[in-house]
């Protein structure tokens, strides 16, 4: 005999959440720092600590901080200690140790630099650099990256430079130095910057042209330039025009477009997706 069709379930059927994927346009372009020469690595920290340390550039910090008497208010009464006592104690310590000025030393020479990113990256936006140092340690390297567009395009030489922290910020008074850079109105590295600059490796950016070695002529001539000065407002304006049009001719003939990468991200692929539980309706 054929057997009894059989009820169907009373549970209703789980339905899956859908997958919630999300889009996004991948960067076809790797930018990074240029690999610095070892010869020129050594060249470059031995350089700067010598100077440094002719020069006397530190950083002197307070140490020194309010001592808390080792007696509560209770004991100090009942032992006698009051706080004239402690005031003048701390009075005298002072008085032997001798008193530093926390800061840095010579403030004209500190003037001259751009020490940390924010520093560095403040002043490159206004165009006041000569050179940049970053150092290699870095971590993560994102923290440096947006530097070497940021340095081309105000054509400034640039190169990321291993043990820069290692070597240089002891000799400072610093704990380290993520970049270094070098102000257009300095008088005390100015040899010391046009002995570097040739050593620094070109930055390579797609969308950029590297003019870093305008920079040397710029600062040889600077004292002809101003010479002649009246000479060269005259044919200021036709030499902008032909010199537009040559740019312009060049870019459009080095920049190659790349095809941008649509890339799925999935937040968090590895959980573990439970379906969702059938709301149980209470009978009334």
């Amino acid at each position: 005999m054929a057997a009894a069709p059989q009820a169907p379930g009373r549970g209703s059927v789980r339905k899956t959440r859908p997958l919630i994927v999300k889009t996004s346009l991948n960067n076809p372009y790797t930018i990074c720092w240029s690999p610095l020469e070892r010869e020129d690595m050594h060249f470059i920290l031995q350089t700067l600590e010598d100077r440094f340390k002719s020069i006397g550039l530190q950083k002197i910090e307070d140490k020194k901080k309010k001592k808390k008497t080792p007696f509560s208010k209770k004991e100090s009464r009942a032992k006698g200690i009051t706080d004239v006592d402690v005031s003048e104690d701390m009075k005298e310590k002072k008085g032997d140790a001798g008193q530093q000025v926390s800061g840095w030393t010579p403030v004209h020479v500190r003037k001259q630099l751009a020490i940390g990113v924010n520093e560095v990256t403040r002043a490159l936006e206004r165009s006041e650099l000569l050179l940049v140092l970053v150092c290699k340690s870095v971590k993560p390297a994102v923290i440096t990256s947006h530097l070497i567009q940021l340095s081309l395009s105000r054509t400034v030489p640039a190169c990321q430079v291993p043990r820069l922290s290692e070597r240089i910020a002891p000799v400072m008074g610093l704990k380290c130095i993520l970049a270094l850079g070098f102000r257009k109105d300095t008088t005390d590295f100015v040899d010391e910057v046009r002995a570097i600059i040739p050593r620094v490796p070109s930055l390579s950016v797609p969308w950029l042209q590297d003019r870093t070695e305008d920079v040397m002529e710029n600062l040889e001539n600077e004292s002809l330039e101003s010479q002649d000065k009246e000479v060269l407002d005259t044919s200021s304006e036709d030499l902008s025009k032909h010199k537009r049009k040559l740019t312009e001719g060049q870019q459009a003939s080095t920049i190659i477009l790349q095809p941008l990468k649509i890339k799925k991200l999935v937040p968090n692929p590895n959980k573990i997706r439970k379906p969702p539980k059938s709301k149980k309706t209470t009978s009334k």
